[in-house]
């Protein structure tokens, strides 16, 4: 006698005792017994069917409309097996996406990870939260003896194919140093490598800009990226960093202009992505004033606090679910 079969005699005991004295103690074996029953991959039905052949035995004389309820019942449980090893089979492959979602997370944050600099001359704060596990957002900072360059992205897109073009983002604007110190021209190359090598209906927008920290001014070039906000101390009012630009991957032969401010102390310089604009409330979108409003609510602060403390407002104001992949960073030249 194999393993199933002692399974469905003892299944037959089990019952037998519990008809005959129908004490506690019996429907607890008769629990406790439901894992072996799993263990053999015993399904529903054929508990079922072995219930019915037992009573059949015990009750010789069970009438015909008992049987025939036993019948139908038996179908049910054959469709509700089918149907719970299925949901079984999905939530095993969820459980292993996920797991895989986990790892490319943990992989992107280590390959998109980028110190912020120290420099003499700015207070730098930066924050960059994703919506769900992927981050579509990109920031990235190089340091050299006279200048500090900065790059925010968006991917117009999101999960793991947004995180994996990213990834390449980075890689390929690594391998253009040469253009690091125009960004217009790093643009266009960029726009070329993202032309060739992006799908179609994936598009990135960015803004890329040298901080000079000789003359201290800032050269910035835009491809379709949300504008920035420049905070001027001299008269204590924000102003709009328009760097129109088409977006990256569009057009191969894309051409970008290249602007600049003077950053003189107690000026700021704010970029972010469209994930801090476009908050959504429970009243709808936030205005770009609104922003401007909590900047100037906390501009006394170091500039790390300022984007934090940004971050939690809105934050506060979505009721803790970000709708979108969230970058703020804020270059306060100090005075």
């Amino acid at each position: 006698m194999n393993d199933r079969e002692m399974i469905i005699d003892r299944y037959k005991d089990l019952l037998t005792t519990y008809l005959k004295g129908k004490s506690e103690t019996a429907l607890y074996k008769g629990q406790q017994f439901s894992r072996k029953l799993i263990e053999q991959q015993i399904s529903p039905d054929d508990v079922i069917s072995h219930h019915v052949n037992v009573l059949s035995e015990l009750f010789p004389d069970m009438s015909e409309g008992m049987r025939d309820s036993f019948d139908f019942l038996l179908e049910v449980m054959i469709g509700y097996g089918f149907a719970y090893r299925e949901h079984q089979s999905l939530r095993t492959r969820q459980r292993q996406l996920e797991s895989e979602i986990e790892v490319a997370a943990s992989m992107q944050q280590t390959l998109l990870l980028s110190d912020v600099p120290d420099v003499d001359s700015l207070d730098i704060g930066v924050i960059s939260v994703p919506a769900k596990k992927m981050n579509g957002d990109y920031f990235n900072f190089v340091k050299d003896d006279k200048s500090i360059s900065v790059a925010v992205a968006d991917i117009i897109g999101k999960g793991i194919p947004a995180a994996l073009c990213m990834s390449m983002i980075k890689y390929a604007m690594d391998s253009l140093p040469e253009q690091r110190m125009q960004p217009n021209l790093l643009l266009e190359n960029l726009n070329r490598v993202v032309e060739q090598n992006v799908h179609p209906n994936m598009f990135i927008t960015m803004l890329y800009g040298l901080y000079d920290t000789d003359v201290h001014k800032f050269y910035f070039a835009g491809a379709g990226h949300e504008p920035g906000f420049f905070y001027k101390a001299a008269n204590d009012k924000f102003e709009d960093m328009f760097a129109k630009g088409l977006v990256l991957g569009v057009s191969r032969t894309t051409k970008y202009k290249e602007f600049e401010k003077r950053v003189d102390p107690g000026d700021m310089i704010i970029l972010l992505s469209d994930g801090v604009t476009e908050c959504r409330t429970s009243k709808g979108f936030i205005e770009r004033d609104e922003i401007v409003g909590l900047i100037r609510e906390n501009m006394h602060k170091p500039a790390q606090e300022i984007v934090d403390c940004v971050f939690a407002e809105l934050e506060r104001l979505q009721e803790f679910e970000l709708r979108d992949d969230f970058t703020l960073i804020i270059l306060k030249r100090r005075v």
